[in-house]
């Protein structure tokens, strides 16, 4: 009898939502930049794009990618578009959605035997190697390395070297939201563009084209909750982030009382799923909080009560220890539910 053949696994393509989004939300200004830099004829070769994680810096690289190697600069603007506008019927907006067109390279972090996600030196150079022959479909080529901050030492100089020495036609675009990680010396061989979150209207219209199924009261809570950032909020809808904000709600609003059975009942709902996302994400959401209440505080707005059970400054020292007993856990294992209770003991102010 002839055996069943093994069923065929696809892995799943993270990066296809980015590369086939038609939408321009909250960076129209930065794209008008791109735009007129490319019409103008002196187009810089090497591009930095900063800003907060989720905020649409990949989104916006690809959009300026894909209208280049379109011919968009050699082409007059359609009336009434928006900046770097290419249909999404469009021959190559479909090939670079499909990830198939000839001159377009996307370098992206992956996981490897270590710990951290990083960009890889053989990826950089099979990058590298691409630019430098003749484009295959149009006038351009195009490089997009995505979280440029993963890179390390000889993949970090191996990009320094084609910065230093562009090929002709061939346009990289960095993205980050560490820029300082980067090496000084890439940084200063690019054009700078800051990207700044997009506004809590802004991150729900992103939700309601994304999430069209989501209540929309859920959509403008992920939304504040976000800070600016779309990437964050979806993440946040997948992963139970509006009942975990919740749970961070609750924590802080019942520290004067510091009821430790409560405390455990968190800890054990926190630390119930196995992959730990639900921890990380708890973490973020707790530190997320504190920052904001403190930063409110400075500026003399109305602070939530909990607030005053500390110095500001006792506030700023317990972020930073939960920032490191979040990292912590998460990179050596260890147990999450002592994690999150001692998180819970900082938090929690001395009995007098």
């Amino acid at each position: 009898m002839a055996r069943a053949p093994k069923p065929v696994v696809f892995e799943e393509d993270e990066d296809l939502p980015v590369r086939a989004n038609p939408d321009l939300v909250g960076h129209e200004a930065a794209a008008a930049v791109l735009e007129a830099a490319a019409r103008s004829g002196r187009l810089p070769h090497a591009w930095l794009l900063a800003g907060p994680p989720g905020i649409g810096k990949a989104t916006l690289a690809y959009r300026f990618g894909r209208w280049l190697l379109a011919g968009g600069a050699d082409q007059p603007p359609t009336p009434g578009a928006p900046p770097l506008h290419l249909p999404p019927e469009n021959p190559v907006f479909r090939r670079v959605a499909a990830g198939s067109h000839a001159d377009l390279f996307a370098l992206r972090p992956e996981a490897g035997s270590g710990v951290r996600a990083l960009i890889k030196i053989e990826d950089v150079r099979r990058a590298i190697q691409k630019l430098a022959l003749t484009p295959g479909e149009g006038a351009w080529r195009f490089v997009l390395v995505d979280h440029a901050e993963t890179m390390r030492g000889e993949a970090a100089n191996a990009l320094l070297k084609t910065l230093e020495e562009p090929p002709p036609r061939a346009v990289l675009m960095l993205t980050t939201p560490a820029p300082d990680r980067l090496l000084p010396t890439i940084r200063s061989r690019c054009r700078r563009l800051d990207l700044a979150p997009l506004s809590e209207v802004e991150t729900a219209s992103v939700l309601a084209r994304q999430r069209p199924e989501m209540p929309a009261a859920d959509r403008v809570r992920l939304a504040a909750i976000a800070e600016g950032s779309p990437g964050q909020a979806l993440a946040l809808a997948e992963g139970e982030g509006l009942a975990l904000q919740e749970l961070v709600d609750g924590v802080l609003a019942g520290l004067a009382t510091g009821d430790w059975r409560r405390w455990h009942a968190v800890a054990d709902q926190v630390a119930a799923k196995r992959d730990g996302s639900a921890f990380v994400t708890f973490m973020a959401l707790l530190r997320q909080a504190i920052s904001g209440a403190v930063r409110q505080a400075a500026r003399g707005g109305a602070a939530p009560g909990w607030l005053a059970l500390r110095p500001l400054a006792e506030w700023s020292t317990l972020w930073d220890s939960l920032g490191r007993l979040a990292a912590e856990t998460d990179v050596l294992s260890l147990d999450r539910k002592q994690a999150v209770l001692t998180a819970l003991g900082w938090l929690t102010p001395p009995r007098r």
